[in-house]
């Protein structure tokens, strides 16, 4: 994402030469960071909402990892036909990708843990949807998440977000800084629910489908927010 001021013409010119190496197999080639099991999470559940958060989810060097990673292959970018389309207002680049094995690694260092006695319509979390995608935006509009029919019964509900950048980065003390990208869950009456301001390695889990909150992903106003996101697959 570029920034709100300053700077934009550089980040272009780092995301084609990253997409150049990554054409000519440069970079890390699509290999993915390892992700290493989590032990004692903090999970923190907003009182009346199917709103999760669990800090430091991703090390501060897997999130690097991933970025560097995603930086190689090249960003596109997505856009929409705005509000009065019916479209959520949408300016972002992102990469989207199908790993059954990176979805795996991301479910099992701790995600499945969360959800061992979730039951959403009588069904049970088996895993992560394998197509990742990371979303290097400006801005997303209000809008809601749609579950997703996988087939053979199962099903996505909860919608994944890790932030790859932001609070606690290392960019933090170099003038660098993530401003603005919150996201923000609204009620029936559009009043603010929840604001998660996006630190880097927190995991946020939402409730998606027909009863997901209306949420935004407000303007980046200065620097790059970095998101990975996916989806909890339930069977």
């Amino acid at each position: 994402m570029e920034p709100a001021a300053g700077g934009a013409g550089q980040q272009r010119q780092n995301k084609a030469s990253a997409s150049k190496k990554a054409k000519k197999g440069g970079g890390s080639g699509g290999r993915w960071p390892a992700v290493k099991p989590k032990k004692d999470l903090q999970i923190n559940r907003l009182k009346g909402t199917h709103l999760l958060t669990i800090p430091d989810f991703f090390t501060s060097a897997e999130a690097k990892a991933f970025v560097d990673v995603a930086e190689s292959l090249g960003f596109t970018h997505q856009g929409s036909l705005g509000p009065l389309k019916g479209e959520a207002y949408r300016d972002n680049d992102r990469i989207s990708v199908t790993d059954p094995l990176l979805a795996q690694a991301i479910w099992e260092s701790g995600i499945n843990r969360i959800f061992t006695d979730v039951n959403v319509s009588g069904k049970v979390a088996t895993g992560l949807n394998p197509n990742i995608r990371y979303t290097e935006g400006q801005r997303f509009g209000r809008h809601i998440d749609e579950s997703v029919d996988l087939g053979d019964g199962s099903k996505t509900y909860y919608t994944l977000l890790i932030y790859l950048s932001g609070k606690g980065s290392a960019k933090d003390s170099s003038g660098q800084a993530l401003v603005g990208g919150e996201t923000v869950f609204y009620d029936q009456r559009g009043g603010v629910v929840a604001e998660v301001a996006p630190v880097q390695g927190l995991a946020l889990l939402h409730l998606h489908g027909a009863k997901c909150m209306l949420h935004e992903a407000r303007v980046v106003k200065k620097n790059a927010k970095y998101v990975l996101r996916s989806d909890v697959v339930f069977s």
